[in-house]
C-alpha cells in the first residue's frame, strides 16, 4: 500500500512540475470580437397572447473559437491559448402580433413600430458595451495558464478544457448577467417612454 501511495505522489509531484513548466510558454491571446449577422420575423399566433399586442423574442448567441499554441517540451506538451474569435450579439428577433390585429392595418403597423424600438433596445446593449466586453474577454483569457499534457492524443481535450476554462470564467459569466439586466433596463424604458397615442389614434 505504501508503494503505490508513494507512486501516485510522485506521479502528482512531477505532473505539477511540468505544469509550472508550461508557465513560461504562456501567451497574452490575440483577441477578435464581432457581433453576428441578425434577422427580424414576423409572426401572429393562432391562440389569443397573453401580453397586450406584441412582443419580441430575441436569441443571443454568445460563441467562443479559440486557437491554441502547442510547445513540446521533454516530458509533453504545453498547450497553450493564442487566438481567440469571439461572435456575441444576437442573431434573431422573433416578433409576436396578437392574432385579433390583421396585417397591414394600422394597428399592426403600430405594433411593429414599438417592437422595432424594443429590438433597437436589444441591439443597443451590444453596440454600447464593447468596452466591457473587450475588457471582461481579455481579463478571463490573459488568467488562464497553459494546460499540460504527457500524449499527443491528449492535446484535444486539452484545447476544450482552455475553452471551458474561458466560458466559464467568472469574468465571463458576469459579463452575461451584466448584458441580461442591461436588456430589462433598455426594454423597460422603451415601454415607459411609449404613451400609446400611435395606437390609440388606430381606433378614433
Amino acid at each position: 500500500m505504501k508503494s503505490i501511495i508513494y507512486l501516485f505522489l510522485s506521479l502528482f509531484v512531477s505532473t505539477a512540475f511540468a505544469g509550472d513548466d508550461c508557465l513560461g510558454y504562456k501567451l497574452k491571446p490575440n483577441i477578435t470580437i464581432k457581433s453576428p449577422d441578425w434577422t427580424k420575423n414576423v409572426v401572429q399566433p393562432l391562440q389569443k397572447m397573453d401580453v397586450l399586442h406584441g412582443k419580441v423574442i430575441a436569441t443571443l448567441v454568445d460563441e467562443f473559437d479559440i486557437t491554441s499554441d502547442i510547445t513540446s517540451i521533454e516530458d509533453g506538451f504545453c498547450v497553450a491559448l493564442k487566438n481567440i474569435d469571439v461572435t456575441i450579439g444576437y442573431s434573431d428577433f422573433l416578433v409576436q402580433i396578437d392574432i385579433s390585429h390583421k396585417p397591414n392595418t394600422c394597428s399592426y403597423n403600430a405594433i411593429i413600430q414599438h417592437e422595432d424600438e424594443h429590438i433597437r433596445a436589444y441591439l443597443s446593449v451590444i453596440d454600447d458595451n464593447q468596452y466591457l466586453l473587450k475588457q471582461s474577454i481579455e481579463s478571463a483569457a490573459n488568467s488562464i495558464i497553459p494546460v499540460f499534457v504527457k500524449n499527443e492524443a491528449d492535446i484535444e481535450s486539452a484545447i476544450d478544457e482552455l475553452n471551458n476554462k474561458l466560458q466559464n470564467h467568472p469574468d465571463i459569466i458576469l459579463l452575461k448577467e451584466q448584458i441580461k439586466a442591461d436588456e430589462e433596463i433598455r426594454n423597460k424604458y422603451v415601454d415607459l417612454n411609449d404613451t400609446g397615442e400611435t395606437l390609440k389614434k388606430c381606433f378614433e
